[in-house]
């Protein structure tokens, strides 16, 4: 393991000594507003990109930011995951961002040959097939995330917490190399516009 990372996780208690309060506070439990699903890339650090403090952000993160279709007979990490967003902490916003650079994405658009990879290809598969085709990536991957929206309104517990209107639902895309952040807007026609 990279000694830096050793470093900062030994001087962290340190930084925590400084904050006392705040963290006894975060001790006591956790009351995020947002439930955050993104990919597991790890250039994609969604409290670097939201400015979130600790305890601001509940997250989801998965290849490709996928949501999988929502199935009572066989629960999932992800689907407890959402639940216990909605139903526990009563997030009452629901944020998918994709990003640039997505090799999940990039890897269903392009066709390529995953059986190197068989858990890769069977949660790919899992995967809304109607991405656009073509070489751009930044627009399948808007597409995708937009997509997932669609996927997290087949839960039962997204379906109560909108038929409350305690619940909006949000589409992201992050660049990578640039950091800029832009939002599905379905009322331009389902263009994405800078935040």
């Amino acid at each position: 393991m990279k000694s830096t990372l050793i470093d900062n996780a030994r001087s962290f208690s340190i930084q925590v000594a400084e904050s006392p309060e705040e963290f006894r506070e975060l001790a006591a439990g956790q009351t995020p507003e947002v439930l955050f699903i993104t990919c597991s890339d790890s250039r994609v650090i969604p409290s670097l990109i939201t400015g979130a403090r600790p305890g601001e952000l509940f997250e989801l993160r998965t290849a490709g930011n996928i949501v999988p279709r929502y199935d009572e007979r066989r629960p999932s990490g992800e689907a407890a995951t959402i639940e216990y967003a909605l139903r526990v902490l009563h997030v009452r916003d629901l944020v998918v961002c994709g990003h640039s650079h997505c090799g999940a994405v990039g890897a269903l658009v392009r066709g390529e040959d995953l059986s190197g990879v068989p858990a890769v290809r069977g949660w790919l598969d899992d995967c809304d097939p109607s991405l656009p085709d073509g070489d751009d990536l930044a627009h399948a991957v808007r597409h995708h995330a937009a997509t997932q929206l669609g996927t997290l309104r087949g839960y039962p517990a997204v379906q109560e917490r909108l038929a409350e209107g305690r619940l909006a639902l949000h589409a992201w895309y992050y660049e990578v190399d640039t950091g800029a952040v832009s939002v599905h807007r379905p009322e331009l026609g389902g263009e994405f516009r800078p935040l």
